[in-house]
């Protein structure tokens, strides 16, 4: 029997599984998180301690179909405007809470596309930043780039203000897939904004790109990818494409008969990920790729490899804390996220208080399973050693557990006393096998196809 025979016996092409960007996932998030708790948490970081910051910008000038976040259309620059200002509060805020010397160890800002604002207000949010927290030693300051929406006056903001690495959503260079997912972008627009990038000293770039688009074939992932590497990125993200359009009703745009079968999907994803490998790219987790002096590829090899709602990451921070409509939070304790709408964010922040909605506090085995979980995701291991020191469980009890896993497999994974290991020729199967891991009720979680 062939592999990908076994893959799909298994169910590889049927599951609905999370992407394990955080354990519970957010669809078991509830209203017993609360401001009250979201404060204390943050009272309760260590005096000069680091965190990680997040800003979402949930603006956009034009909404793109493929394109499930949470977003919201703009012609103009007068909500944008009033949403900074009221960022700026919830920054007020935080700093009357965050304990003294702490220090951002990452700063990034996220979307929607945060390039929409203009230089003043870039201006703004940065001088705001840096009266609530200094950057540490080594951080690093990220934002998310829309090639159709930047200039060079936002980009000399961005870099007087320590923008140090650069995010570049790519999607696809094919103009037939970029007019089906309404998000034209040319090839000669993407290489002009990384030049300007790189012209300002910036050296780190990150790209994204996905797979599993409408009229997407083998050929047209090798071109895109081809182009993609023209520009030696440092980090790429090689995401599956979601098509929910029972959520994201701007998906219905696109049309599903065009999409390829999972089968095809899992073909596009190979045939991208050899590209990468082949230019010399290290394979990170199950969709990221990195250069070999990369942040991500070291965290790799020294086994300080992490993951949040970002996607793969090496910062050490043991607390991320979001800030705008819809972010969450993720602290010791637990997880907390902001009211979704913008208005309710809005009405909080301007009622003087933080805008959190819900959320999850942690209890039980919440951390051992989140910590094997993110082992899984990001070494294919789970190292026994590392969970009978940190959470106390007893190796028998690994053990009887890893064995139920890999029966449930066929036994495709190796159990020894380091562990469990997930070989190679299983790693398509690694959020299923996660999902084994995952206490709650999974009708719940599953979002997104496996592959």
């Amino acid at each position: 029997m062939d592999t990908r025979t076994q893959l799909s016996r298994l169910g590889l092409f049927d599951a609905k599984v999370p992407r394990y960007t955080s354990y519970p996932t957010a669809p078991h998030f509830s209203n017993a998180v609360t401001p009250g708790h979201f404060a204390s948490w943050i009272d309760a970081v260590p005096e000069n301690g680091t965190v990680s910051l997040y800003l979402h910008v949930p603006f956009c000038r034009r909404l793109c179909w493929f394109c499930a976040c949470r977003t919201q259309g703009t012609a103009t620059l007068a909500p944008v405007e009033a949403y900074v200002e009221t960022l700026k509060a919830e920054l007020d805020l935080l700093k009357r809470h965050l304990p003294r010397g702490v220090k951002l160890s990452r700063l990034h800002w996220g979307g929607g596309t945060p390039t929409l604002l203009s230089p003043d207000l870039m201006r703004a949010l940065i001088d705001k930043v840096h009266e609530v927290a200094d950057f540490a030693d080594n951080a690093e300051f990220s934002v998310e780039i829309d090639p159709n929406e930047l200039d060079g006056e936002r980009l000399d903001v961005l870099a007087a203000g320590g923008m140090n690495r650069a995010s570049i959503g790519v999607q696809d260079f094919d103009e037939e897939i970029q007019q089906t997912i309404g998000r034209p972008q040319g090839y000669d627009v993407t290489r002009e904004a990384v030049e300007m990038i790189r012209e300002r000293g910036v050296h780190s770039l990150n790209a994204d790109i996905l797979y599993g688009l409408p009229h997407q074939t083998r050929s047209r992932i090798t071109e895109t990818v081809q182009k993609l590497l023209s520009f030696a990125p440092d980090r790429v993200a090689l995401y599956g494409y979601a098509h929910v359009p029972w959520m994201a009703k701007r998906q219905q745009m696109i049309p599903s008969e065009a999409l390829p079968t999972p089968s095809e999907r899992l073909d596009l994803f190979d045939t991208a990920r050899r590209l990468f490998v082949w230019d010399g790219y290290a394979e990170i987790g199950i969709d990221h790729f990195a250069a070999p002096d990369d942040g991500l590829a070291i965290a790799q090899k020294t086994g300080r490899l992490r993951r949040n709602f970002q996607g793969y990451t090496d910062d050490t921070s043991e607390v991320l804390i979001g800030l705008g409509a819809s972010s969450i939070s993720k602290f010791p304790q637990g997880y907390a996220q902001n009211a979704p709408s913008t208005g309710v964010y809005t009405g909080a922040i301007r009622e003087g208080r933080f805008a959190t909605a819900k959320g999850h506090a942690f209890s039980g085995e919440d951390t051992l399973r989140a910590r094997m979980i993110e082992m899984l995701m990001c070494d294919f291991r789970i190292r026994s050693s590392e969970l009978m020191r940190d959470h106390g469980i007893s190796e028998s009890a690994l053990t009887a557990m890893f064995k139920r896993v890999n029966t449930a497999f066929e036994g495709l994974m190796e159990i020894t006393e380091d562990g469990l290991f997930v070989p190679e020729e299983a790693r398509p199967l690694t959020r299923m096998i996660a999902r084994h891991f995952d206490a709650y009720d999974l009708s719940k979680a599953g979002h997104s196809s496996a592959v």
